[in-house]
């Protein structure tokens, strides 16, 4: 099957659930056996995927997203947690003891270099962070004693490529385990498994849940390495809500269409946002300025609705009355849902290997699904109450 053919009927068995198209939600914590035989049966079959024994280690529904993401990465396996943040901490804690270093990339997710500086350092594990640049050059920060390699592409805030393929041949061959966080791109435009990576890491709630009212991770891996990562998460109690994962797969159906059009729009905007005065550059890898978008071309097959811009010289109270005023573009946390976003980001603070300069402000913007002409005359009206602020602070 060809991707969107598989994001439709993987996980889905009809005939199995009297028809019914979508998996039904099984609400669950206890799980009863008919016999003593029975019930010792399944506690021997409990670490098998699919396997229904208590209502934590997951339900019909659970596995019917499971098995549905499984096949889209091109894994083994795929474990649902109740969180993006929970698919990043339950793997590195599979794979990383007191003693042992890891390379993380310098434009990764906060929470996830904030995990490595905090708990991960608690117990004795060294972060060494990389510049996202670095291609096989890491092969120079490998150490004997380095576990695990931590990707993200494109990166936090700031969108800049990795040479996947080039990092984690020097991996490999170093005996580390490597992680990327591929919440950007989805498994539609990016199958790290494809390209050498060992363990993809996915925050749900962005592009899989899609519409902005549920917390979900999934983490996807081959038979090699999945063992270890699902006992992390199981031992940690990560457990994830039926509905959730009811959610997840319901919004996984139309991941297809809904990222095509997220794309659509976000280079569109890209594009005007490259021709105004006010802005520096665009953080878009899928623009052919982008120092990254050689490696986007190379190796992905699509580009979805996050970018950055940077704006030239302009004052917080300036900012804040451009974005204050927007009617479609809403201020908060988290994206991949349906309705555009954006917020101010100070990618300055969250670096030590690299550093970020810029004339001015840095914004994060995501496209949603609203029309693009609409959106642009959003943006319009924003950056004419920016300059009437700028005149009004002369």
């Amino acid at each position: 099957m060809k991707d969107d053919t598989t994001i439709v009927h993987a996980g889905r068995k009809p005939f199995d659930n009297h028809g019914i198209v979508n998996p039904p939600v099984y609400h669950a914590s206890t799980v009863l056996f008919p016999t003593v035989e029975a019930w010792e049966q399944a506690r021997e079959r409990r670490d098998q995927p699919g396997t229904i024994v208590y209502g934590r280690r997951g339900t019909p529904t659970t596995f019917a997203l499971q098995d549905a993401m499984a096949e889209l990465e091109g894994a083994d396996h795929c474990l649902a947690v109740p969180s993006g943040l929970a698919a990043i901490t339950a793997p590195l804690l599979a794979f990383l003891d007191p003693g042992d270093h890891m390379l993380m990339v310098d434009a990764v997710y906060y929470p996830a270099r904030r995990f490595a500086d905090t708990l991960l350092a608690r117990m004795g594990v060294e972060t060494t962070f990389y510049d996202p640049a670095i291609g096989a050059g890491i092969a120079g920060l490998i150490r004997q004693n380095t576990r695990v390699v931590y990707l993200e592409a494109p990166g936090s805030q700031t969108f800049e490529m990795q040479d996947i393929p080039a990092i984690a041949e020097v991996a490999r061959k170093a005996g580390a385990v490597t992680m990327m966080d591929n919440t950007w791109a989805t498994p539609l435009y990016f199958k790290p498994l494809d390209f050498g990576v060992d363990i993809s890491i996915m925050a749900a709630t962005k592009y899989i849940v899609g519409h902005s009212d549920a917390m979900l991770g999934l983490v996807s891996a081959r038979d090699e390495h999945f063992a270890r990562v699902r006992e992390s998460a199981w031992t940690l109690g990560m457990a994830v809500g039926p509905d959730d994962c009811y959610l997840g797969q319901r919004g996984l159906r139309t991941l297809s269409a809904r990222l095509a059009r997220h794309q659509e729009s976000a280079m569109k905007l890209a594009e005007w946002f490259e021709a105004r005065p006010e802005v520096d550059r665009v953080l878009y890898p899928a623009l052919p300025s982008n120092p990254g978008h050689e490696i986007w071309k190379r190796d992905f097959e699509g580009a979805s609705g996050l970018f950055g811009v940077v704006l030239r010289d302009a004052s917080r109270d300036a900012v804040a009355a451009m974005l204050n005023g927007y009617r479609y573009f809403g201020m908060g946390g988290s994206w991949g849902g349906y309705e555009s976003l954006v917020l101010p980001t100070q990618p300055e603070r969250l670096r030590s290997a690299t550093t970020w300069d810029a004339p001015g402000p840095t914004l994060r913007y995501h496209a949603g699904l609203e029309d693009a002409d609409d959106l642009i005359a959003d943006l319009e009206a924003g950056f004419e109450r920016l300059g009437a602020a700028r005149e009004a602070g002369e």
